[in-house]
């Protein structure tokens, strides 16, 4: 809906490396998070709507958050141009997706550090950006695209948007025995012809 496919690559191999696949769960990729990130910046929180977006713009302090003009989307076009840049120019011309995962780690760690410079873009913001909505999209509800088939939560142990489970809210250290719910409920709720 809002990235480019040469976007989707990218930002897909990079939350598979924040939330990489293991033994027990999959990955961020598997998980949608990078679906949930397209269909967000496609929106309303793409385009900043509903946030005070209005100059004069001053360096504020971290606990403020985002103090600039640009609204999300434009800062994902601006950040994954500058990664993709920067990727072929010191990777022998090969995209984001193409390296190897100990590549891609050490490019996230670099973003995350401000060792890895983009052009014309703040690589810790950018990086703290990317992280954020990919953890929003892991632990989001499944019908804003991300947390397929509930896995974030199933993780944690979330119950979900059940209508009630008061009874098991005093009993701690005891999981919770049965499997989460979205808002529009469970497939398996579906009938079946």
């Amino acid at each position: 809906m809002f990235f480019s496919s040469d976007e989707a690559s990218l930002v897909e191999a990079a939350v598979d490396r924040l939330i990489p696949p293991d033994e027990r769960n999959t990955g961020g990729k598997d998980a949608g998070c990078a679906v949930f990130i397209d269909r967000q910046l496609a929106g309303p929180y793409g385009s900043a709507k509903g946030l005070y977006m209005k100059p004069p713009f001053m360096p504020g302090v971290a606990t403020q958050g985002y103090q600039r003009p640009d609204a999300p989307a434009a800062r994902y076009r601006a950040g994954l141009k500058a990664l993709t840049d920067y990727v072929k120019a010191n990777f022998a011309g090969k995209a984001f997706s193409e390296l190897a995962a100990a590549d891609q780690d050490k490019m996230l760690t670099g973003l995350e550090k401000g060792t890895v410079e983009l052009k014309g873009v703040s690589s810790t913001e950018f990086f703290a950006l990317l992280l954020e909505n990919t953890m929003e999209g892991f632990f989001s509800d499944p019908i804003y695209g991300g947390n397929r088939d509930m896995v974030g939560w199933k993780l944690i142990g979330f119950p979900g948007a059940r209508y009630d489970y008061r009874d098991w809210v005093e009993r701690h250290n005891e999981p919770y025995p049965l499997p989460p719910v979205s808002i529009m409920g469970r497939s398996d709720w579906t009938v079946k012809e």
